[in-house]
């Protein structure tokens, strides 16, 4: 175990509970022959089923008559959940192409959604597909329950979840399995390396299992996993011993405060680990005000083997991360994926 303060409840494991049934992606091979067609789209879907996880996850899992050709190429794939706006006629989503076919193949729905009036624009979210049934027609999506801080007012996401009812329809924004561009949203591109780390919050909890279920057998991974609650470690499919996986239940602390010393603590203690990863000169990484800038850097597939970082999470504890292991640490900026997925106290930009 990690030698972290006595009163930072840990959960260790070396792998997570297995879900011998747990779906697997179709391959490219399986695919269909693909075009030079846009790679995310719409699909208008209904939901199925709302199951509860744990205290702070909630699986969502959709079906509709074109998720046959939801794109499969699953790790951490970003996909959008558009959310429905009172007043609005119908499921209460305003029209902007999604069941129109030429608007879908010429990937003008964006510009439709950005042209709307803003009381009829409905709020999206990013989220993290968890799985692809194609032969089901059907998409599981984690959601995390959050609660509304004294004072302010519920997100879309929260007031949907408070809300949903199987039946309900919404629009999910996700890729298209028929096209070359499939795979754009993937940040994760750690190329032949064999030493990695995945570190986040969760919102970054589904990504994070989502790519440990899909390693080859033959790499190794070290996850950091920070979530509000002891009893929130998520179900992963993945081998026994095949990984180190941490979960960090904060109990009423800070977002980020045991996730910071957690990966402070694995470097300091496995410097072997990244040794492959070291930048041959200092580095000069940009300062990036997180209140009105967005904090993404996620390289190119990275060439050869070595160590290789994913970091994902509220934007300020990301940046703090990012400092450690590239500027105190000389870990190689192209071999660190850092994405901010949120900023404490505001709304995700559309």
């Amino acid at each position: 175990m990690l030698p972290f303060a006595p009163d930072a409840p840990l959960l260790t494991r070396e792998h997570s509970l297995v879900e011998a049934d747990a779906p697997r992606a179709r391959r490219f091979e399986e695919l269909p022959s693909k075009t030079d067609s846009p790679g995310y789209r719409p699909y208008r879907v209904r939901l199925t089923a709302l199951t509860p996880l744990t205290p702070s996850f909630v699986r969502a899992t959709f079906t509709g008559p074109e998720l046959d050709r939801f794109g499969t190429d699953g790790l951490d794939q970003r996909v959008k959940l558009v959310f429905p706006l009172l007043g609005v006629p119908g499921i209460g989503i305003s029209d902007f192409g999604f069941d129109d076919p030429r608007t879908i193949a010429d990937g003008d729905w964006y510009a439709r959604w950005r042209a709307l009036p803003d009381e009829l624009r409905n709020p999206f979210r990013t989220y993290t597909v968890r799985a692809v049934r194609p032969g089901a027609g059907q998409v599981d999506v984690d959601l995390v329950r959050h609660p509304t801080a004294p004072g302010t007012s519920a997100g879309p996401a929260a007031r949907w979840l408070a809300q949903a009812r199987v039946g309900d329809e919404l629009v999910l924004i996700g890729p298209d399995a028929g096209s070359i561009h499939s795979a754009i949203g993937i940040d994760w591109q750690p190329g032949d390396a064999r030493e990695l780390l995945l570190a986040g919050d969760e919102t970054a909890a589904p990504a994070i299992c989502s790519v440990l279920e899909q390693l080859p057998a033959d790499r190794r991974a070290t996850a950091f996993i920070e979530v509000p609650d002891s009893r929130d470690a998520l179900p992963i499919a993945v081998a026994p011993d095949q990984h180190r996986i941490t979960w960090l239940p904060r109990e009423g602390r800070p977002t980020g405060a045991l996730l910071e010393p957690a990966v402070r603590a694995w470097l300091t203690r496995h410097p072997e680990t990244f040794a492959t990863g070291l930048a041959s000169a200092p580095q000069r990484i940009n300062e990036v005000d997180v209140d009105s800038e967005l904090l993404w850097e996620s390289p190119g597939r990275l060439d050869g083997d070595g160590f290789y970082a994913w970091l994902a999470g509220e934007a300020g504890v990301i940046k703090s991360l990012r400092r450690l292991l590239v500027s105190e640490t000389g870990i190689d900026r192209r071999r660190v994926a850092f994405m901010g997925y949120w900023r404490l106290g505001k709304a995700e930009a559309q």
